[in-house]
């Protein structure tokens, strides 16, 4: 079983998400999440009360997302989250946060489902492209209800984090719609790309910009 040093929430959602055995971790990024959250030994509530815990530095740092970190590095910490039993997360090694980062954001790229379920990307996309607000957020909200419970909860704790990003804008420039930018191609995506990858790209920043601006109608508190 893994064990974690306290560290801020990006890192938490990262190492929660994985598959334990006793002995090692299985594979991180390759599993379907319902079977990684299922199977996971640190379930979401424990990694609720880390991110809801004191804002870290880290939060303030500029481009927080939007700046990739060193690939090689990132996949170094990949292999040590799916390989070691225990994972030093303070060691100096991991110590530029935008290798944190990129991890999550490569978890995410990499299920084999996105977050947004294949099943409900055309609705969602529907949704969005309704001109009345109040029926958008409606028909979104309801659409999220309906996600398995792992997508829904893992959402909900993804999305509080990124509100958290964007109440530091003034410091790291991240602003609601560049992290719905930087997530929204990689939180919900067809099964199958027609063609029109631009228009699709549109709308995806459009839903998660509108999930982090209701974030307490939708989720609350």
């Amino acid at each position: 079983m893994l064990m974690f040093s306290p560290i801020w929430a990006v890192t938490l959602l990262l190492c929660s998400l994985a598959s334990f055995t006793k002995r090692k971790a299985t594979c991180l990024i390759t599993q379907p999440l319902f079977s990684a959250v299922r199977s996971a030994r640190q379930d979401l509530q424990f990694l609720y009360f880390h991110s809801t815990s004191p804002l870290p530095a880290g939060l303030s740092i500029d481009g927080l997302y939007r700046v990739s970190g060193n690939l090689a590095v990132i996949q170094k910490l990949r292999f040590a989250v799916n390989h070691d039993e225990t994972l030093d997360l303070n060691d100096s090694k991991w110590e530029d946060i935008h290798v944190t980062t990129g991890a999550l954001k490569m978890f995410f790229r990499e299920l084999p489902e996105p977050l947004f379920t294949y099943g409900s990307f055309d609705d969602f996309v529907e949704a969005i492209k309704s001109s009345d607000y109040k029926q958008r957020l409606n028909s979104i909200k309801d659409l999220i209800k309906k996600l398995p419970k792992p997508n829904h909860d893992t959402m909900q704790v993804l999305f509080k984090h990124l509100r958290r990003v964007i109440d530091h804008g003034e410091a790291n420039r991240m602003t609601t719609q560049s992290v719905a930018i930087v997530f929204g191609p990689t939180l919900l995506r067809p099964e199958t790309e027609t063609g029109n990858i631009a228009v699709h790209m549109v709308y995806q920043n459009q839903i998660v910009e509108l999930i982090l601006l209701e974030y307490e109608s939708i989720f609350g508190r």
